[in-house]
Formats: structure tokens, C-alpha cells, sequence
């Protein structure tokens, strides 16, 4: 169990929030990641490991077009399986892993070649066009090793909203009990 999981949950548990997981490239890495965690069934609601690419279609809602036309490893992809698994496991925030592990290149992306994505209840303006926020990598390793640092990575990107998200609650608290707006 990482420092970094430990933190999600602890931050979802504070401010009442659900996650889900879609993993590809990852295959349970991240949910078993987040499972470690004591407590972690007070705001886990499941995860989705859409290896085959249909798969990211038919239960997570990624348009089939944008399947066809790009392939699976693609940062579109990896924001609409986010919003997907958010949507369908019924949770506030949805994380999603996409990429090349290898040993070969895939839809024609190098090996190495990550998405990460996160779709939550951003702010207004705060999310990209796509609706969530998306993070490419290019990592260097071996299979084991690419697959850890996405684990590692989208977890950190999850953390970092989650971060602001109570920073800005600890304002606004803050802002109230001292009678201010």
C-alpha cells in the first residue's frame, strides 16, 4: 500500500467521495492498489479492467469510432473510460489507465507511450474540453515497471484534485467561520 493511496482514500473519506477504476494497460494494479488500503471500502465502488479494446466500448461507453480511428492508446480514450466507469459504478470521481506496456508498440504507439485520466465534480472551467484532465507519459522500463509508475501516476493525478478539492473546502470553512463570503 502506497502513501500516495493511503492519502486518496483518507481525502475521499473526509469529503464524503466515491471513486471507480478503468484499467487497461494496468490490469487491477490500481483497484488492488486502492483495495490495500484499511478503509478503502468506505469510498472504493469497484473498478472495470477493459483489457480488450470492445471492451472499452461496450462497458465503459468510449466511443467505437474514436476506437477505430485511434486505437486504444489515445488521451481521448483515457477521458472517456474515466467518465465511463464514473458514470457506470455510480461514483463522484472516476480514474482511467490506457497505454503500451509492451513488449511491442500498439495502434502504432510506443512502448511506454501512458494516458492517465480523471473525470470528478471539477469547478466550473476547471476540466479540460473532454471533461475530465488527462496526463500523457512516456515512461522508460520494462513491462513491471511501466505498469507500477501508471499505477503511481494516475493515482498522483487523482491526489492533486482531490488536494485542491479540500484545500478549497478549507477555505471556504474557514471564510465561514469567520464571517467573511
Amino acid at each position: 500500500m502506497s502513501s500516495t493511496a493511503t492519502e486518496v482514500v483518507r481525502l475521499l473519506t473526509v469529503n464524503g467521495g466515491t471513486l471507480a477504476v478503468a484499467e487497461s494497460l494496468t490490469g487491477g494494479l490500481v483497484a488492488a492498489e486502492i483495495t490495500s488500503v484499511p478503509g478503502a471500502s468506505k469510498v472504493f465502488r469497484g473498478s472495470v479492467t477493459a483489457y480488450a479494446t470492445e471492451l472499452k466500448h461496450r462497458l465503459l461507453g468510449v466511443d467505437a469510432t474514436l476506437l477505430a480511428q485511434r486505437g486504444a492508446v489515445d488521451p481521448q480514450v483515457a477521458a472517456q473510460m474515466a467518465a465511463g466507469v464514473r458514470k457506470a459504478l455510480g461514483a463522484d470521481w472516476g480514474i482511467a489507465t490506457t497505454g503500451v506496456a509492451g513488449p511491442d508498440p500498439q495502434d502504432g504507439q510506443a512502448v511506454g507511450t501512458v494516458y492517465v485520466a480523471v473525470d470528478g465534480p471539477f469547478a466550473d472551467g476547471d476540466a479540460s474540453a473532454s471533461g475530465g484532465k488527462v496526463r500523457r507519459l512516456r515512461l522508460n522500463g520494462d513491462r513491471a515497471e511501466i505498469r507500477m509508475e501508471s499505477v503511481r501516476s494516475v493515482l498522483a493525478l487523482l491526489l492533486a484534485e482531490l488536494a485542491g478539492e479540500q484545500t478549497g473546502n478549507e477555505r471556504a470553512q474557514d471564510t465561514e467561520r469567520n464571517g467573511g463570503f
